[in-house]
This record gives C-alpha cells, sequence and structure tokens, in this order.
C-alpha cells in the first residue's frame, strides 16, 4: 500500500516539472501513469476488503419440524440468514430438501447428528448400529450426561467408533445424493467432539467427501449474543449489541435456531427446554428484523456464507 501511494506522488511530481518545463503530452507516459493508477486503485480497493467485518448467520435443524422448515427458509428468502444445516435422519428431511430444491442460492450444510432429543418426536438412525440406540431403537437424547435424562446420553453407554463411521457415512451420502451442493459439515448437539476419536473422524470424512471447510483454518470467531435473550425484543437488541463489538479485519459465526410460536413447536420440547415455540419465533423475529438489517448496513457488515470462505 505504502509503496503504491509513493508511486503515485512521483508519477504527480512528475506530471507537474514536466508541465512546467515541457508540453504535458510529449513528455509524459501516460501508459504507465494509466498503470500505476490501476495499481493504486487495486490495492486501495483490497484494502478495503480486507478490512471489511464479515459475518456468517447459520441457521440450524432443518428438518426436525414443519415449522422449523418454514422458518428457515422464510429467514434466508427476507432475512439475513446465509448458510442452513440440515439434519439428515430427521422426520422431515424430505420436505426440507424439496424447500432447498426451490431455494437453490442457499448454502447447505450437513448438521451431523448422533441425538434426538425432543420428547414427543423421534428420530432412529439410519444405519444398523446397536450402540448408538436407547430401547426402543431411537437416538439417545443426549451425547453427555444430563441430570433430566440419566444414563441416556451417548457418553455414558458403550458406543463404538465404527458405528459412529457407519452412520456419518450414511447421513453424508443420503445428504449429498439429495443435495449434491452441500459445501460442509456441522454437528448437531456437539456430537462431532464426542471424542478426540471421534472428532479426528469428522475431519477425515469431511475431507473424504470433499466437504471439507474448516472454521479454524480461517480463523472464524464465534460471536454470541451479547445480553439477555429471552423474548424477540432482547434477541434484537443483544445481537445489536455484539455487532458492536466485532472488529475490522475479522471474520465471525452467529448460530441460532428459527421456528414459529405455532401448535406445532408448542408440542416440540425436553426437559430444560420448554419453551421452543416462543424461543425459536424470537430467533426468527431477529433475522428478519429491520432493525437488524439497518445496523448490519450501517456498519458495512458484509454477511457471507460457508462456501464464501473458499472464496477469500
Amino acid at each position: 500500500m505504502k509503496l503504491c501511494c509513493v508511486a503515485l506522488l512521483y508519477v504527480l511530481f512528475n506530471i507537474q516539472q514536466n508541465t512546467i518545463h515541457h508540453s504535458f503530452i510529449t513528455q509524459v507516459n501516460m501508459k504507465n501513469i494509466i498503470i500505476i493508477f490501476s495499481l493504486f486503485f487495486i490495492v486501495l480497493t483490497a484494502n478495503a476488503q480486507n478490512n471489511n467485518i464479515r459475518l456468517i448467520i447459520r441457521g440450524d435443524d432443518m428438518g426436525y419440524t414443519h415449522a422449523g422448515n418454514e422458518a428457515l427458509i422464510e429467514c434466508y428468502k427476507n432475512g439475513i440468514e446465509k448458510s442452513i444445516e440440515i439434519i439428515v435422519p430427521s422426520p422431515w428431511f424430505p420436505e426440507a430438501v424439496k424447500m432447498l430444491e426451490e431455494n437453490p442460492t442457499v448454502d447447505v450444510g450437513i448438521h451431523l447428528a448422533l441425538t434426538s432429543e425432543w420428547d414427543n418426536v423421534k428420530w432412529r438412525p439410519l444405519t444398523d448400529c446397536p450402540s448408538l440406540k436407547d430401547k426402543d431403537g431411537y437416538f439417545y437424547p443426549m451425547v453427555f450426561p444430563n441430570k433430566n435424562y440419566p444414563n441416556q446420553s451417548i457418553k455414558e453407554n458403550a458406543w463404538k467408533i465404527a458405528d459412529i463411521e457407519k452412520e456419518f457415512r450414511a447421513q453424508i451420502e443420503m445428504a449429498l445424493k439429495k443435495i449434491p451442493r452441500i459445501s460442509h459439515i456441522s454437528s448437531h448437539m456437539g456430537c462431532t467432539d464426542l471424542s478426540k476419536e471421534v472428532a479426528a473422524l469428522t475431519q477425515k470424512l469431511a475431507k473424504e467427501y470433499k466437504i471439507n471447510i474448516d472454521l479454524a483454518e480461517y480463523n472464524v470467531q464465534y460471536a454470541p449474543f451479547d445480553g439477555p435473550h429471552t423474548t424477540a425484543e432482547e434477541k434484537i437488541n443483544s445481537f445489536i449489541n455484539m455487532l458492536n463489538k466485532l472488529e475490522a479485519g475479522k471474520t465471525y459465526l452467529f448460530v441460532e435456531h428459527p421456528g414459529f410460536d405455532n401448535n406445532e413447536l408448542k408440542a416440540v420440547h425436553h426437559i430444560g427446554y420448554e419453551n421452543v415455540a416462543a424461543d425459536r419465533q424470537g430467533v426468527t423475529d431477529l433475522f428478519t428484523s429491520e432493525k437488524v438489517k439497518a445496523a448490519i448496513k450501517e456498519k458495512s457488515i458484509q454477511l457471507i456464507s460457508y462456501k464464501d470462505l473458499l472464496e477469500k
């Protein structure tokens, strides 16, 4: 940047001198001037882009309910959401596939899942993996021990890495079959952090299936709410507070779960998280808020998806 500025000043100085002593047209090499000005513009543009705040807005859990599917699409079409994570073994996966086909520009990730956490709606593994199933054949509700669900976490049972690999492969292959544009992998309820062995397996599979976007490699930082976030108003205010603290030249990730406050989601809950419908409606309100959109525009924050990281 400094070199380009010095070069530009040098050319301008010589133009001034040549204008005084000679004819400008005959003494100045116009081609060199154009090159210098072009380089200067390119460097300025690149520097401005590098100083942008970049923010990935990710919506999780597509497939868990019809209302969830609709809210996730709404937040993409009319809101700030840029990437959607889909749970392959979930009950509303077929509808989710159709919706994503109708919205071909949205970035999609596989939300690898080894749990079925809700009390009133359940899903099972795609494969025969006995160590990952409860007595009724469903996934366990929790990944890690939870006092509300004693002995019902994967961690507390005799899980096998071979079963996890088999199930992960099946979920990845089904997702790629139905949604070929899948760009990356993410983790439902932190299941890929079950152990170092599982984390390493996940990285291996992401590379093997060519859907490896490692956020750490791109220095992406997690950006949580900054303040209370129970109601929709609190979510909006705390999100804007978070935006105010983001630093120029850095890339951030914000993750939440859109939904609608309707009868379907009011029937979806587990012990310790009973207000799912109201909570996830608040996320939808946040993601589609005109106040939030205005704050993002005012701060010149660039909203990107996972796949946009590849174009860095």
